[in-house]
Order: C-alpha cells, then structure tokens, then sequence
C-alpha cells in the first residue's frame, strides 16, 4: 500500500470516528463538507472546477450540499474510502501517488490537528519525508506565491554536500523567515496550516506574523 492509499484509508476511519460536525482546519468546513470536498474532486469535473478556480468557488460549494444531501455522512465518507470512480482522470495508473499524496496528508491533518483537543503531530517514515522534501523543492515557489516575506524552508535534521542543512528558497522577500521542520510539517506551512504545523519560525517577529497570515492554498 502506498502512503497516499493508507492515508485516505486512515482519513476515512478518522471520519467515520469523529462523525459529521467535527470541526477541521479548513475554515468555515466541518467533517462532512471534508468529506464532500474530496468526493467531489474525484468524480465531479464540473464542481471540482472551484477547487482551483476561485471564481467558481460558489459552484465548489454548490455540489458539496447536493452530495451531503444525495448520501448519508457515512455512505459519503465509505465513497471517498472506496476511491475515485472508474472512468476518472484519478484512476489512471500512476496517477494516485503524485494527485493524492499531499492531498489526502493534509486533509488527515486538517482532521487530526482541529478542534479542542488536537492529535501530536506523526513520525512518517523517512521515504515519506524524503517524497515530501523532493515535492516541495518542485512547488514551494508556487505555494508561497503569496507569502509577504521571504521565506526559507530548512530541513530539520539534514546536511547537504557541505555539511550544511538542506535549504530551498521559497519566496523572495526584504525580511526573510525561515522555516524549520521535517518535510511534512513544512508542506503542512506551505498549504497554509500555519498555526497548525510543527516548524521552528527563525525571523523578526513582525515578519513571522505575516508569514503566519499568509492565505491558505487550494489543496
């Protein structure tokens, strides 16, 4: 089993725990418009479409209640477990691992972490961390597009050829901050769980500050 296969099994059984009106990371979003969430961008082209397009972000929110109405919260959260439906761009081969891994990380987190009495965070296995750290090198720009400092992220723990830690630069900035931590809790800053993620802050405090601010990103 891949780590994105066992954490949509292991963010389904969370679901199925906490039940519907569990709270999530995701504001304004409880257990079952998660649930919806990821339903919706396996098997509904047309809704997921809000997922990256802000302007259809009312459409995005439209399907989600016609599919917390169609489905019972535990039929809803059994379709998401099950995986995307046959004739989906998801169910290409290959494609799981490099769609799904982040996507069903975070969104587990967003279940774990919230609420009154959050879960700690997880020690992933190194050929995760490494999947994860390889990733960010690929998308940081991107994901701190709208980051108001430089941001830095820093592999906790790693050296490089010179003896130095591994280091990508994220964003450009006068101020720069920089973000200490294993490669999943620096993709959980870099998606905008900034107050949620395990990392070290390493700046002024007036630029940390806007770096905690910084907009959640699709995910």
């Amino acid at each position: 089993m891949t780590f994105a296969q066992s954490e949509r099994a292991e963010l389904a059984d969370l679901l199925d725990q906490v039940g519907p009106e569990a709270p999530t990371l995701c504001e304004g979003w409880t257990a079952h418009d998660l649930a919806a969430h990821l339903w919706i961008r396996e098997t509904d082209p047309v809704g997921a479409g809000g997922i990256v397009a802000r302007p259809l972000a009312g459409l995005l929110e439209r399907r989600m209640t016609e599919a917390k109405t169609r489905w019972p919260y535990a039929e809803l959260v059994d379709k998401v477990r099950n995986g995307p439906a046959r004739f989906s761009v998801f169910a290409i081969p290959g494609v799981d691992e490099g769609a799904n891994t982040i996507e069903y990380f975070v969104h587990h987190e967003d279940v774990r972490r919230a609420g009154d009495a959050p879960l700690a965070a997880r020690a992933l296995p190194e050929d995760v961390e490494g999947w994860l750290w390889r990733r960010l090198k690929l998308l940081a720009r991107a994901q701190f597009r709208r980051a108001k400092v430089g941001v830095v992220l820093e592999r906790e723990g790693s050296q490089d050829a010179d003896g130095q830690p591994e280091t990508i630069r994220a964003a450009a900035g006068a101020h720069i901050v920089t973000a200490v931590g294993a490669p999943s809790e620096l993709t959980l800053l870099a998606h905008g769980r900034t107050r949620a993620a395990n990392v070290r802050l390493v700046g002024e405090p007036d630029a940390v500050e806007q770096l905690l601010g910084m907009d959640q990103s699709d995910s």
